[in-house]
């Protein structure tokens, strides 16, 4: 028989041989299909099915350059914030933002996630999705009560699936985006046999003389960068849990997975945009996307059309709203472990559930300078994170990049603020002084400081190494 100590130590040995057995190198050709479609879902919100068809309405004959444009930044940065987390072996945006240092990550990482989750991207996921897909069937006068029990629903449904956050890939890769794929494709596919014009219309504003700089700005403006940071650490997180637990293996999965994801936004982006051009051969440029869409269903559909945008758009966000309550939870509770992962998310349900029924034109109002503050700052620690082979992850490359981002990044939450600081000297100066930096016109004002940053923590860390040695 075994003594107690020979006993342990040949079953310490069962239990490291059989953890090495379950533990994967890398994953299945079907898991990363899985993983890919699941952050393809949690991207691909109502914004993203919405913006794509008015772009390709203003656009008209220079549809195609306006595409390119769009995709270079609709779904490059979101590749980038993915592959920049796979890259740098970063657990979490608390853990890539830590580069900075603690102080400014513990910061960034709160400010990020309240902004994407529940004062800003979660309650218009319910609004946006009531707008379009419910409010044509309501009745004049009880808007309000329908919304009101629409979002209690809607925000119930997204903490139920968010409760687990292991099954997240079932609930979102494997049902709810094969649902919305299979509605959107009956859309295309009727749309592709049966055009309704061709792409010969007129361009439209700003895309008649720039379509490719237009459709660049429409998609930096989508914010999928942010999600890209919040979602990517999502990713990580089921491909750990699938048994792949080695960082270099972790961190090329989810670039696979990435690249999957995005390659599906790209093809759908296309498909939605020229759908949009040629809807001008039969329908008058829309005021949004919004109403564009559901002109082009109600034209293919009829009344049934209604019904088939309202499935699509209600799926499409709650996906997202899926995918934000349960990052914002995990996230919240690796800063604070004392408060549990449940509590986080009934907090990232209910605020968001109010702020969707009261004061959501005020909230959007107040949030948006918050979120064009951070914006500039979360795109320039993604590219830092991409370009970690060439430039290494000195400390005074992040620093001094963030420092001479900052600045900007102010100037561009100010910006927002012209409806609490209009006609107020200071005000107006500090706008102007702001205007002077180069491509401040197309809200990329803060690009030339952040390369002057980068380039200068990198020479000085360079200099300091070669001192020392």
């Amino acid at each position: 028989m075994l003594k107690h100590g020979q006993f342990s130590i040949y079953w310490e040995l069962t239990i490291f041989f059989l953890k090495g057995k379950s533990m994967k190198t890398k994953l299945s050709g079907r898991e990363s299909l899985f993983i890919g479609s699941m952050l393809f879902g949690l991207f691909f919100g109502a914004g993203n099915l919405i913006f794509p068809v008015y772009l390709g309405q203003q656009a008209g004959q220079n549809v195609w350059l306006a595409i390119i444009g769009l995709l270079i930044t609709g779904i490059g940065l979101p590749l980038l914030g993915v592959a920049g987390l796979g890259l740098t072996e970063s657990a979490s945006v608390f853990d890539l933002a830590s580069r900075v240092g603690r102080k400014y990550a513990f910061v960034f990482t709160i400010l990020l996630y309240l902004i994407i989750g529940p004062l800003f991207a979660t309650p218009r996921l319910a609004t946006t999705s009531f707008q379009i897909g419910l409010d044509p069937f309501v009745s004049e006068g009880h808007g309000k009560l329908v919304l009101l029990i629409f979002s209690v629903i809607f925000f119930a449904v997204s903490w139920w699936f968010a409760r687990k956050p292991s099954k997240i890939m079932d609930y979102v890769g494997k049902w709810l985006t094969p649902i919305f794929l299979i509605l959107l494709a009956i859309l295309i596919i009727v749309g592709l046999i049966h055009p309704m014009g061709s792409l010969t219309a007129p361009a439209q504003g700003s895309y008649a003389n720039s379509p490719v700089l237009s459709g660049f700005t429409e998609g930096y403006n989508t914010m999928d960068a942010l999600a890209s940071l919040a979602f990517g650490v999502v990713v990580i997180d089921s491909i750990k849990a699938l048994g792949v637990k080695k960082p270099a293996a972790v961190a090329s999965d989810t670039i696979k997975s990435g690249f999957i994801s995005i390659v599906l936004m790209g093809i759908i982006y296309t498909l939605l945009a020229l759908l949009g051009s040629m809807s001008l051969g039969q329908l008058k440029l829309a005021s949004n996307g919004g109403v564009t869409l559901a002109q082009i269903f109600n034209y293919y559909f009829g009344g049934f059309g209604n019904i088939l945008l309202a499935v699509i758009v209600i799926v499409a966000c709650l996906k997202t709203s899926i995918g934000l309550i349960t990052s914002f939870g995990e996230a919240m509770h690796q800063l604070f472990p004392k408060i549990s992962y449940q509590v986080l998310i009934i907090f990232a349900s209910v605020l968001p559930c109010i702020f969707a029924n009261v004061g959501l034109t005020k909230l959007i109002q107040y949030s948006t300078p918050a979120l064009m503050f951070i914006y500039p700052l979360a795109i320039t620690l993604i590219i830092l994170a991409v370009l970690t082979p060439l430039l290494g992850s000195s400390k005074l490359v992040y620093v001094l990049t963030t420092i001479f981002t900052l600045i900007p990044a102010v100037f561009s939450g100010l910006n927002s603020l012209s409806f609490l600081f209009a006609h107020q000297v200071w005000y107006e100066q500090t706008i102007k002084v702001a205007n002077l930096l180069p491509l401040s016109n197309l809200g990329l004002g803060w690009v030339v400081p952040a390369i002057i940053g980068m380039v200068l923590g990198y020479l000085f860390s360079f200099i300091y190494k070669k001192r020392i040695v």
